[in-house]
Formats: structure tokens, sequence, C-alpha cells
């Protein structure tokens, strides 16, 4: 079992959902139950699928895991793509999107690795 709470890819988890949270309190009320409930979903599915992935005993598992955190990662990057295409937030959300950049990268380089090993 490995400890998430020493994963870089854990702790930037973290800050994205902080950035997101803040982000979403901006969006229009209307929001409530569509963009802003499917992009902290998304957020927080990131760090919590890295943390359950250490709880597995195998690679492949910890693999799956991190494979799923991955595609929350892309899926929050498309959704900040649409509130930018309709003009839903008012507001520069590049340095998020490079957070959510870098993140990929991290978890992307840690899934190699780990398909590397086995």
């Amino acid at each position: 079992m490995r400890d998430f709470r020493t994963l870089s890819i854990w702790q930037e988890g973290i800050v994205i959902v902080k950035h997101v949270y803040k982000v979403a309190q901006y969006l229009p009320p209307e929001e409530k139950y569509g963009l802003r409930s499917q992009i902290t979903r998304c957020a927080v599915s990131i760090p919590s699928n890295i943390a359950e992935g250490c709880s597995r005993s195998s690679q492949i598992d910890f693999k799956r895991f991190l494979e799923i955190a991955l595609g929350s990662a892309f899926e929050l990057e498309t959704q900040l793509i649409i509130m930018e295409e309709l003009s839903i937030i008012a507001g520069d959300l590049n340095n998020i999107k490079l957070q959510l950049n870098k993140e990929q990268k991290m978890i992307n380089s840690l899934i190699s690795k780990l398909k590397a090993n086995s």
C-alpha cells in the first residue's frame, strides 16, 4: 500500500480541486446542476482515484485508477474549454488549464513507468 499523501500527483490534484471550486463560485446560478456540478465532480475525482489506486495491492489495479484519474482530468479540461467557448464565465482559465496539463503529464508519466515495470 502506498501513501497517497506523499505523491506529487495527488498533491497537485488537491490544488486543482481548490482552484476549480473557486472558479465554480463564479458560474451563473442556472449552471448549479450543470457545469458547476460537473467540473467540481471531475476535479474531486482526480485525487480521489489516485488515492483509491494507492490502496490497491497490484500495480495493474493502481494503473487502472491512474487511468481513471487521467480521464477525469481530460474531462475537466474539456468542460473548461466549453465554458470558454460559450463565454459562460468571465475571466481567464489559462492558469487552471496549465495546472491541469501539468497534472495530466505527471499522471501519464507514472502510468508509463508502471507499464514499463510490468
